[in-house]
């Protein structure tokens, strides 16, 4: 499913509205959501799941053209949990 296919089911769920408006609305929820995460807060969505940014700690990784040993700095990463409801 892509963007475009949330937007349809979003107008086609409900009648009023359309498409655009679907689409700007879909846009808008995907934009807190970034802003959201990019302040390192957690986002928690009742019967889905909740997303979260972690702290991905320095390791050894290899170049892979070379094979020379490199050290990959600590960086940050978005991370995933469903809810229980959303489990098979």
């Amino acid at each position: 499913m892509i963007k475009a296919d949330l937007a349809q089911l979003v107008r086609d769920t409900h009648g009023g509205i359309s498409y655009q408006e679907a689409l700007r609305l879909v846009d808008t929820t995907l934009d807190i959501l970034k802003e959201t995460l990019a302040r390192h807060e957690d986002v928690k969505l009742t019967g889905f799941g909740t997303f979260s940014v972690r702290c991905r700690r320095s390791r050894l990784g290899r170049n892979p053209q070379t094979g020379e040993r490199i050290e990959l700095p600590v960086g940050w990463t978005i991370a995933f949990r469903p809810s229980r409801l959303l489990r098979f």
